[in-house]
């Protein structure tokens, strides 16, 4: 049903934010203070191997245990909470619908009949939900609006909905994550102007989360199987090093700020380990110029004006410089403490922030 999704685009209860991933769970409370926010409780609780494989959650039961000795350590009494899921594990659209339609019609129309044609599951597989966005007039002179459909399917929720439940949580909101990381960087996406698209490239544990975003909308979304966990692990071999899933020695890195002649990895003339980590990024950076390139093609007088990085994988040590020479692009690392104005009681790392962008707009969305 339509309202399984947990309403995605109202207002939540006062609550925290509680990011679950296949490293990590990230818990944020945030509370208004003047006419800013401040954080007043922010922790990480590992997450063993077992508990995902492949982004999904396949050990609910002991993800649940985590999550309860996570907010017992962390000494946060919630019973409200707002999460969300990976991107890949969404679909979104932008369609066109007639702009005569009332409220009502408009929702049985995006529900019940155009929904059906952007999914490639069954309707009753997924669950839905929308958002009117704009109004347009399309090349026969018929006025519409935009609407911004997003669906997940069905076991995906459930089974989100039932890992809390077994926590002894209710789900005040459940979304995408990469609406939640918008939600944390609007002001900047505010800069760019209709025409401008900006790249959001989320570093995540074991993949990217590419997300095109033009007017504060994700227009275009793709995830690339190379994250932290792969960079680490290309790292640890070169240096015969035994695998690991601790990013503490990649978070340590720092990427020449410029490249040697010759071939784009960076072989020659450095370790390495770090030749090992150029060849990964450059695969990666390849992958990003691929969907950046399939999008604009498709798009009429749109530039990409920014690559923004965020996640655990976007604060290492000048990878914005990295792309920037790269892609030929200029590229920044996000600071959602500074990007929100946050007050905090400890300075948090420069190399952290970019990886704390999800849950603290998670942690919005309950404020």
């Amino acid at each position: 049903m339509f309202n399984r999704f947990r309403d995605l685009f109202s207002q939540g209860k006062k609550g925290i934010g509680i990011e679950l991933a296949p490293e990590r769970i990230n818990i944020a409370q945030l509370r208004k203070q003047g006419q800013g926010f401040k954080v007043t409780a922010l922790y990480s609780h590992d997450v063993p191997e077992g508990i995902f494989d492949g982004g999904q959650i396949t050990d609910s039961v002991a993800l649940a245990e985590l999550i309860e000795a996570a907010l017992a350590q962390s000494k946060i009494k919630a019973e409200h909470v707002a999460t969300a899921v990976p991107m890949r594990e969404a679909i979104i659209r932008i369609i066109p619908i007639p702009a005569e339609l009332d409220d009502n019609e408009l929702r049985d129309m995006v529900l019940n009949h155009e929904a059906g044609l952007y999914l490639p599951y069954p309707r009753e597989e997924v669950d839905l939900d929308y958002q009117k966005l704009g109004f347009f007039v399309d090349e026969d002179g018929i006025e519409k609006v935009q609407v911004l459909l997003v669906a997940t399917r069905r076991e995906v929720t459930d089974m989100y909905i039932d890992t809390f439940k077994l926590a002894g949580l209710k789900l005040d909101v459940l979304e995408i994550n990469s609406f939640a990381l918008i939600r944390t960087i609007k002001e900047q996406l505010r800069q760019f102007t209709p025409q401008e698209a900006a790249v959001l490239v989320d570093i995540e544990f074991d993949s990217t989360e590419i997300a095109i975003i033009v007017e504060g909308v994700p227009q275009f979304s793709r995830t690339v199987p190379i994250g932290t966990f792969q960079l680490q692990s290309a790292l640890s071999r070169a240096m015969n090093l035994p695998p690991s899933r601790n990013t503490e020695l990649l978070q340590g890195m720092t990427i020449p700020s410029t490249q040697p002649d010759g071939d784009h990895t960076g072989a020659t003339g450095i370790n390495p380990g770090m030749a090992a980590l150029l060849r990964v990024l450059g695969e990666l950076a390849d992958e990003l110029r691929r969907s950046i390139d399939f999008y604009l093609n498709q798009s009429d007088n749109l530039e990409v004006a920014q690559l923004l990085l965020a996640g655990p994988g976007g604060g290492i040590g000048q990878l914005d410089e990295f792309f920037t020479q790269r892609l030929s692009l200029p590229t920044t690392q996000v600071d959602p403490v500074t990007a929100l104005s946050l007050e905090v009681d400890e300075e948090i790392p420069s190399v952290r922030r970019p990886g704390l962008g999800t849950v603290l707009g998670l942690g919005l969305r309950e404020v």
